[in-house]
C-alpha cells in the first residue's frame, strides 16, 4: 500500500483538533499526579495503622501495578489499536482508585492501589504512542513534554485537595482521605466522554491493513481544520511510503530491533527511564514524611508546601519544552538531567548540616525539579519516537516497566532512610545517590541520544512494514549502519512477520 498518511499528518497546522488531543489524552497525567499526591499525603496512615515503611510500601504497590499494566496493555495497544486501549485502561484506573478509598486494612489498600496503578501504566503505553503519531512533527517535542508535565498539574490539584480533605476542622479524619480518592474517578468519567471523540491513530491503521480507514480518518481531520478557516499546505508526494500489513510483532523481532538494530537507542531509553523514575519516586512518595519527621510539619501544611513544589515542576515542563524542538533533544536532555542532579546534591549537604527548614528545603526541591520535570517528560518522548511504529507501544511499556521496577524500590528504601527523623545521615546519603543517578542519566543521554527534533517519525525509525519509499533512518553513530537494509529484510521475514 502506498501511503501519504505520515506526510499529511506532519504538515498540518496547529488547530482545535490538536487541542482536543492535548486535553483528551494529556489529562491522564493529571490523574496520575493527583493519585500519587493524595497517597503521598498519607492521610489514610493513621486510620489504617500504617507507619513510614508501610506508607512507602503503598507507593511501591502502585508502581508495581503500573509495570504490570504497561506490559499487559502495551502489547494489546500495538495489536488492537491506540483508541481501544486508552479507553479500557482508563476504566481500570477508575475502579481501582475508587475502591481503594473504601479500604479497611492495609492489605486491601495495597491490592486496589495495584489495580489503579495497572490502569495508569496502560495509559502511559497507549497515550504516548497516540500523541506522537497524531501531533505534527514540528510541535511533537514541546507538546509531548507539556502533556507529560501536566502530571504536576494533577499533583498541584492533589495538594489543594489534601489541604481541604485532610483538614479535620472540615471532615472527620477517617472520612476526608476517603473522599479524596474519589476526585480522580469523577474527573476520569468526564475524560472518557472526551476520548470518545478522538480518532484512532491513522499511522497505526496504515500499518495494520486499514489504509482506506486511515485515509478517511485524515480526510476528516483535514476537513475539521479547514472548517476553522486554516489553509493546508500541499502534500509532498515524494514523501509517500509503501508499507505492507504487519501483524502481531513476535518477541524475537522486538529483541532484534532493541539489541541488534538500535542498541544505543535502547541504552538511552532505559537509562533515562530508570534514572528519572528512581529520583522522582524517592522524593515524591516521601516528601510529606520528610517535612513531618524532620521539620514537624502537620499533614495539611505539608500539602501546602507541596503545592509550590508541584507548580515548579509544571512550569519546568511548560517553559523548557519549547527548547527540545529548537535547541535539540540531546543538549536539553544533558542539561536538564545534570542541573537537576547538581541542585539536589547541594541541598543534600545543606540538609545534612541542619541549615534548612521546611520552606528552604521545598525551595531547593522546586529548583531541582524545575529541570528534572522537563527531562523526565522528555524520557517518555524519546522512547516513543525513536523506535518503529509497529512496536512503539510495547517498547514504551518495556522501558517504562524497567524504570518503574527500579523506581519501585525507592519509596520503601527512602521511607526506611527517613525513619523517625532523629538521624539525618541515612537520608543524606540517599539524596547523594539520587543526584548522582540523575547526572549519570544526563551524560549518557547527551552522548548517545538521537537528534529527532522536527523529524517525521518514519524518518527517525523505519516502520517494520516499510517496503520502499523511505531512506535509512540511522543517524550518525548508530551501530551496524552499513547492514541496515539487510537487517530490515531479516526483520520482515515471510509474510511481514
Amino acid at each position: 500500500m502506498k501511503s501519504l498518511v505520515p506526510a499529511r499528518m506532519d504538515r498540518l497546522p496547529w488547530s482545535r483538533f490538536h487541542w482536543l488531543i492535548v486535553v483528551g489524552l494529556g489529562f491522564s497525567w493529571i490523574l496520575d499526579g493527583l493519585e500519587v499526591q493524595i497517597v503521598a499525603a498519607n492521610g489514610y496512615a493513621q486510620t489504617l495503622g500504617m507507619g513510614p515503611v508501610e506508607v512507602g510500601l503503598a507507593g511501591t504497590f502502585y508502581l508495581l501495578g503500573q509495570v504490570t499494566g504497561a506490559l499487559f496493555f502495551g502489547r494489546l495497544t500495538d495489536h488492537l489499536g491506540r483508541k481501544n486501549l486508552f479507553l479500557i485502561s482508563l476504566a481500570v484506573y477508575l475502579i481501582g482508585s475508587a475502591v481503594a478509598g473504601l479500604a479497611f486494612a492495609p492489605w486491601f489498600f495495597y491490592i486496589w492501589r495495584f489495580v489503579a496503578g495497572a490502569g495508569i501504566g496502560g495509559e502511559y503505553a497507549a497515550i504516548n504512542s497516540a500523541i506522537d503519531e497524531i501531533i505534527p512533527s514540528k510541535y511533537r517535542g514541546r507538546v509531548d513534554i507539556a502533556i507529560n508535565g501536566t502530571y504536576w498539574g494533577g499533583a498541584a490539584l492533589g495538594a489543594v485537595a489534601g489541604v481541604y480533605f485532610l483538614n479535620t476542622d472540615i471532615f472527620p479524619q477517617d472520612l476526608g482521605w476517603r473522599l479524596s480518592f474519589f476526585v480522580g474517578p469523577i474527573l476520569g468519567l468526564l475524560l472518557i466522554y472526551l476520548r470518545r471523540h478522538i480518532p484512532e491513530s491513522p499511522r497505526w491503521q496504515m500499518t495494520h491493513g486499514r489504509e482506506e480507514e486511515a485515509e478517511r480518518n485524515v480526510d476528516e481531520i483535514e476537513q475539521r481544520i479547514r472548517d476553522e478557516g486554516k489553509e493546508l499546505a500541499p502534500v509532498d508526494e515524494s514523501k509517500a511510503i509503501k508499507v505492507k500489513e504487519y501483524g502481531r510483532v513476535p518477541f524475537l523481532v522486538i529483541a532484534k530491533v532493541l539489541f541488534k538494530k538500535y542498541p544505543r537507542r535502547t541504552l538511552v531509553g532505559v537509562t533515562m527511564m530508570v534514572t528519572q523514575s528512581f529520583l522522582y519516586n524517592a522524593i515524591f512518595f516521601t516528601y510529606a514524611l520528610v517535612l513531618e519527621n524532620f521539620y514537624d510539619t502537620p499533614p495539611a501544611s505539608a500539602s501546602q508546601y507541596f503545592l509550590v513544589f508541584a507548580i515548579g515542576n509544571l512550569m519546568g515542563a511548560l517553559v523548557l519544552g519549547h527548547f527540545f524542538d529548537t535547541w535539540g533533544r540531546r543538549r536539553m536532555l544533558f542539561g536538564t538531567y545534570v542541573l537537576a542532579g547538581l541542585i539536589l546534591l547541594v541541598s543534600a549537604f545543606l540538609f545534612n548540616a541542619g541549615v534548612l527548614n521546611a520552606a528552604t528545603h521545598t525551595a531547593f526541591w522546586c529548583a531541582s525539579f524545575f529541570f528534572a520535570s522537563a527531562g523526565a517528560s522528555a524520557a517518555y518522548l524519546t522512547v516513543s519516537e525513536i523506535f518503529p511504529l509497529e512496536l512503539r507501544s510495547q517498547v514504551i511499556s518495556y522501558v517504562f516497566s524497567i524504570g518503574q521496577l527500579v523506581g519501585a524500590i525507592a519509596p520503601t528504601l527512602y521511607g526506611a532512610l527517613i525513619g523517625d527523623g532523629t538521624d539525618r545521615q541515612p537520608l543524606f546519603w540517599g539524596y547523594v545517590l539520587g543526584s548522582v543517578v540523575m547526572m549519570v542519566g544526563g551524560v549518557i543521554s547527551g552522548v548517545f541520544g538521537v537528534s529527532a527534533a522536527g523529524k517525521s517519525l518514519e524518518d527517525i525509525a523505519d516502520p517494520l512494514s516499510l517496503v520502499e519509499g523511505a531512506e535509512s533512518s540511522v543517524t550518525p553513530g548508530d551501530e551496524n549502519a552499513a547492514n541496515l537494509k539487510n537487517q530490515q529484510t531479516g526483520l520482515l521475514g515471510r509474510d511481514g512477520k
